[in-house]
């Protein structure tokens, strides 16, 4: 039987991508307590990299916020495979935006709103997090958006 959240993913039309090995030397998730730390996650999707270029230049404000979208897909892949259920996870602590964007950008808010709204949309009031969004010079594999987060679980 497919727990609460499973339910409401499926509610949403919402497929999580597989989670993905990582490419350097950590590990996707560390658990420490009742807290769940989910390493950076980037724009991939079933190990296809989307979304590649700089917010503000090549990437418009629409699709840096489904970019943001899908590293919160992402994170949500990497704490399922790490706790088994998603329905382990009790709340979204803290989301950590980082943007790829032209230096005179200053959206980055409005393109992490993509991530916060998915997990908001999948946990409801228990999704409402604290974060930061803040635009960098580079991200990995060139990607416009990456996104971690800190989820306390039981």
């Amino acid at each position: 039987m497919a727990g609460k959240i499973e339910t409401r993913l499926k509610e949403l039309g919402i497929e999580l991508p597989a989670a993905t090995a990582p490419v350097a030397n950590f590990v996707p998730c560390v658990q420490t307590g009742n807290l769940l730390y989910v390493s950076g996650q980037v724009t991939a999707f079933n190990g296809e990299i989307r979304h590649v270029g700089k917010v503000g230049g090549t990437i418009s404000l629409e699709e840096a916020v489904q970019a943001a979208r899908l590293c919160a897909l992402n994170v949500l892949s990497q704490a399922r495979a790490f706790l088994g259920d998603l329905d382990r996870v009790t709340r979204v602590v803290q989301v950590q935006g980082f943007v790829n964007a032209e230096p005179d950008y200053r959206d980055h808010p409005k393109v992490v709103n993509g991530a916060s709204d998915v997990f908001v949309e999948v946990f409801g009031d228990a999704g409402k997090h604290a974060r930061f969004a803040v635009g960098v010079g580079s991200l990995p594999l060139g990607v416009s958006v990456e996104v971690a987060a800190v989820l306390e679980v039981k």
